[in-house]
């Protein structure tokens, strides 16, 4: 098994009831969204975060 997938199991069975069925949607989603070909077109929220971390940046004298 996958070493991500082993660290997830792991979490899954520590995780309370409501924060593990939030986390299997999300990744059911991504998954539909990989077999799909869009993923690709979804942004990161380390991408956005920089984005707006640009955008926040005072302007250079």
């Amino acid at each position: 098994m996958d070493t991500l997938a082993e660290r997830l199991d792991t979490k899954l069975r520590t995780w309370n009831a409501e924060t593990a069925a939030d986390v299997r949607e999300r990744i059911a989603e991504v998954i539909d969204l990989a077999d799909s070909d869009v993923l690709d077109l979804m942004r990161s929220r380390a991408r956005e975060q920089a984005v707006l971390d640009i955008l926040d940046e005072p302007p250079a004298r």
